[in-house]
């Protein structure tokens, strides 16, 4: 491969020699496409690997000249044509020399992100379609019926940049049309059209789409509508009756092409992230096999309401089907992907038809779908792969899915199914889909009884003590009509006093141990579980937090109760012995510290309240619970839930109220520690506190803000770069302390990005937070609002260039709303600390020193998260060795942290650390003790004695 021929297990070590370089770029492009005939060089199964590696070397221009003409290679396998005129040309001698029927041409890309996207990928799919049209029933394009000649696919994602079920108005009013104009195209030149398959979670709203384009009075007649079905979706078979029925009802014949399934990984994970009940999709090769043969039985019996196409590299599958197919007397035909299974189907054609779906596009858009078909093709269980491995015998590789299934009918047992993810230590916390009808239900339901409800905060002090005061009213930041309820205050006066019964009850809730309190937290847990609905409406209203930002902040709660829980288990069940000589014992015990004031936050009201007092608790603390102004009804509802499961009013207290109460808080020598989630002046002017006081030195546990910087590198997928910034920046209305604040963008490709950048901010929607159309809420209030506005002029009037600027809500209310806006600035001077708002501020840089841009940003000494985007590995370490920080995301968003999975805490300015939903976090709360004890003077070591 590299002037020699060598083993595939040796690329490792040819890859790594500095020499120069003699490469053969064919033999590259032979080994990546699968194609490789040679057999002095073994072809294994680290294909991705190879071309992973080969990427990083990509600075050496011989390097360079070799990828790309492995790319130019790997576009002739796998892409037909560049454009849709050189494709059907280049089809006409495919289809003459037998290796096809017909074509269903696709349109490579990844989706929409703007909608010049969509409008681009509509001009497309126009050319496409008159193309196809226009070569006729004749130039070997097969006869005068859609089953005959070629056709489109189409991606309704391509088409709107907001193809999802949250956006169905959207979509039905913008999308809609444009699906209805190239079906009528296609329909006047009498092709075939099909709708492809993506997420599970986008299946009802396509067939929405669907109906509405059967029941179109204009398409009657047309029997070139079509829909991709996937098999591995455990919907499928009842997905194929509501077809059948739809065409029967509507008189509309339909074509089904029944496909394995394209998206499994994500699937998995998905429903994993979310917290599903399980997953939609099979988790066995053999039951999405059989899955197959169980729709494919289904579309024959619904013939002649439709016609079934049967996309398939499986010899299996292929024989079961024909058999079938041949038993029922019923048309079928097979698809193949281009550049893939050409001597499979050599031994079909010309019995049946066999149709070739073939992607068509520039090489640029080639990657996604090429790494996709590398991953497909070089899995263990891909009939590809095993079909290419001379050592597997011909039984294993055409082997029965049905006995293989039978002999083992279970869930694959290593893929924990999303409530099992954690394994036995705790379930995963349960989610709420915002596509689905029951959920919505639920939700809006809970809105109302809300709104309907009198809540009212007050103080939840120790028993027999009380505090009076006026009730103020609590506003909703989105509505300034809207009062959510009242609060009553605390005052600093009833401070001495609450803090004087948590002292007098810290004993015995310390006594109490770790398993003990473990089991108060899960009860705590369920509670807070089962009232979610409820308090995802009470975020929204009170907090401004979007329905999708209050689902997972519910589960991030449960998930602080029960991991803590454990780690309270883990920690706090006795003495742990130690090491030592014999004849004496050596044990570390661990207790609580005795009283901890718990300052949370207004952003995550729900969530970072109850993971304080949670971690306080579980270490066998007393707690003062001191709620930010504006949500003292959620912190409220937290509390009482926690009382309700147990846990003692003396032991937990509620005192919500202002910085008064803050400062008597910390001020006091009564508190041994304070976890404070916030600003870094405050928690400065918190340490300042503690230290001036006598005593004992109290505990600090602080997590504070930062400048949260993206780097990309100009490897960097444009769109995932753009969907991941976009949410970074302005979800929750910018009001995270891990929100991106600063994205570093390379001068090549930056005009690229700042564009889609730009229309992507043009498609979210800002508005009511308890519609689960909007994206971005308001504003907490009118303090922050007007910090924001000064913040955005301070950057234009320093010479910032203002990129974009949403147009705001349509209907404000009087809410404190913030029109999120992107701002480009030549350097980091204007931004002199953390803007807690949706603006996005980037800074170009030069590609080859990217350092530079690295060491201005690490100057500032913030070090909370930070975001990377490249495909190259080195890149990603050596800014990862300039900028500090807490947490690290790599080609994904820089929010969302999960408990357990990802702790958070920052270093510098951002927070004292140890992170919060780590394994180190309630050992901060707690003290030490070793006891050591000689026993020998007891009399002796009955351990020595009894060995």
């Amino acid at each position: 491969l590299i002037g020699e021929k060598i083993a595939v297990g040796d690329w490792g070590a040819h890859l790594g020699k500095s020499d120069s370089w003699l490469v053969n770029a064919s033999t590259i492009g032979l080994i990546l496409t699968g194609r490789l005939v040679d057999p002095a060089i073994e072809l294994r199964r680290d294909t991705t690997g190879f071309l992973t590696r080969l990427v990083s070397r990509a600075s050496e221009p011989v390097v360079r000249a070799a990828v790309a003409q492995a790319m130019r290679i790997m576009g002739e396998q796998f892409v037909l044509g560049r454009t849709v005129t050189a494709a059907l040309r280049r089809g006409v001698s495919m289809v003459r020399a037998g290796d096809a029927s017909s074509f269903s041409v696709d349109m490579l890309g990844e989706g929409a992100r703007t909608d010049a996207d969509a409008l681009r990928y509509l001009a497309a799919y126009r050319a496409c379609i008159a193309d196809v049209a226009a070569a006729g029933p004749g130039g070997g394009h097969g006869g005068s019926t859609p089953e005959d000649r070629s056709g489109v696919s189409v991606k309704l994602s391509a088409l709107h940049p907001r193809y999802e079920a949250r956006q169905r108005h959207r979509v039905m009013a913008e999308l809609y049309p444009r699906v209805l104009e190239l079906a009528v195209a296609a329909r006047e030149a009498d092709i075939s059209f099909c709708l492809d398959a993506e997420e599970a979670d986008r299946l009802l709203i396509s067939l929405e789409i669907l109906e509405r384009l059967c029941r179109e009075p204009g398409l009657a007649g047309w029997t070139g509508l079509g829909l991709a079905v996937q098999a591995y979706q455990k919907r499928a078979p009842y997905l194929i009756e509501k077809l059948e029925e739809l065409a029967r009802t509507t008189g509309r014949r339909l074509m089904v092409r029944l496909v394995k399934g394209a998206y499994w990984d994500g699937e998995i994970k998905r429903a994993q992230v979310q917290g599903r009940p399980d997953f939609p999709v099979w988790t066995t090769k053999a039951a999405t096999d059989v899955s197959y043969l169980v729709c494919a039985r289904a579309l024959l019996a619904a013939a002649p309401h439709i016609y079934a196409q049967f996309a398939t590299h499986n010899a299996h599958t292929v024989a079961a089907v024909r058999r079938m197919a041949e038993s029922a007397g019923v048309r079928i035909e097979f698809q193949r992907l281009h550049g893939m299974g050409e001597q499979l189907y050599a031994s079909v054609s010309p019995r049946v038809p066999v149709r070739v779906y073939a992607p068509v596009g520039a090489h640029e858009d080639l990657l996604p779908y090429l790494v996709r078909r590398l991953l497909e093709n070089g899995a263990n269980t891909s009939f590809v792969n095993t079909f290419l491995d001379e050592g597997v015998p011909v039984e294993v590789v055409a082997s029965d899915p049905v006995s293989t299934l039978e002999a083992a009918p279970r869930r694959h047992q290593r893929i924990a199914a999303p409530p099992r993810l954690f394994g036995p230590s705790r379930p995963n916390s349960s989610g709420l889909d915002l596509t689905l009808a029951d959920d919505l239900a639920a939700i809006a339901s809970a809105v109302t009884a809300l709104d309907q409800a009198e809540l009212a905060a007050r103080p939840l002090l120790a028993r027999g003590l009380a505090t009076d005061g006026p009730q103020l009213p609590v506003m909703s930041p989105c509505d300034a009509g809207h009062r959510v309820g009242t609060v009553v205050p605390a005052t600093a006066e009833v401070v001495p006093s609450a803090i004087a019964a948590a002292r007098a009850a810290w004993p015995g809730w310390d006594r109490l141990g770790g398993p003990a309190r473990a089991a108060i937290l899960r009860a705590a847990a369920d509670r807070i579980d089962a009232d979610r609905a409820r308090l995802i409406a009470l975020t929204a209203r009170e907090a401004g937090r979007t329905l999708q930002d209050g689902i997972d902040e519910v589960r991030e709660t449960v998930d602080f109760l029960r991991y803590y829980a454990c780690e309270a288990e883990r920690l706090f069940s006795g003495p742990e012995p130690l090491p030592g000589p014999a004849g004496e014992t050596n044990r570390l015990a661990l207790s609580g510290r005795g009283v901890f004031a718990c300052i949370s936050p207004w952003n995550f009201p729900l969530a970072i309240t109850t993971g304080q007092i949670a971690a306080a608790l579980a270490a066998g603390n007393a707690v003062l619970a001191k709620p930010a102004p504006q949500t003292p009804l959620t912190a409220m509802a937290v509390v009482e839930a926690l009382h309700a499961a147990g846990v003692p009013h003396d032991v937990l207290q509620l005192l919500p109220g202002g910085t008064d109460v803050g400062a008597a808080l910390t001020a006091a020598e009564g508190v041994d520690g304070v976890a404070f989630t916030g600003s870094t002046e405050t928690a400065r002017a918190i340490n300042r506190s503690l230290a001036a006081r006598e005593g004992p030195i109290a505990t600090l546990i602080a997590e504070t803000g930062g400048l949260n910087a993206m780097f990309v590198d100009t490897t960097a997928l444009v769109e995932q770069v753009v969907d991941d910034a976009l949410v970074s920046a302005f979800g929750s209305a910018g009001q995270r302390c891990s929100a991106l604040r600063i994205l570093f963008l390379p001068h090549e490709t930056a005009d690229l990005v700042l564009e889609k950048l730009a229309g992507g901010l043009s498609e979210l929607t800002l508005g009511d937070p308890t519609n689960p159309a909007t994206d971005i809420g308001p504003l907490i209030d009118a303090r922050a609002q007007a910090m924001m506005e000064a913040h955005l002029a301070h950057l234009l009037a320093s010479g910032g260039r203002l990129v974009a600027r949403h147009p705001g809500p349509t209907d404000p209310r009087g809410g404190h709303w913030f029109a999120p806006a992107i701002v480009e600035l030549a350097g980091l001077e204007p931004v002199t600390r953390e803007p807690f708002g949706p603006v996005l501020h980037v800074v170009r840089y030069d590609a080859s020193a990217p350092a530079a841009a690295a060491g201005a940003l690490a100057a500032r000494g913030y070090g909370l998260t930070l975001g990377v985007h490249t495909r190259i590995d080195g890149f990603a370490r050596d800014i990862l060795a300039a900028v500090p920080a807490g947490n690290v995301y790599i080609n994904r968003s820089m929010t969302g942290a999960v408990v357990g999975v990802q702790p958070f805490g920052g270093r510098g300015l951002s927070g004292t650390g140890p992170k919060a939903g780590g394994p180190h976090y309630l050992a901060r709360f707690a003290t030490e003790t070793v006891t050591s004890e000689n026993i020998a003077a007891k009399g002796g070591d009955p351990s020595l004695f009894s060995i």
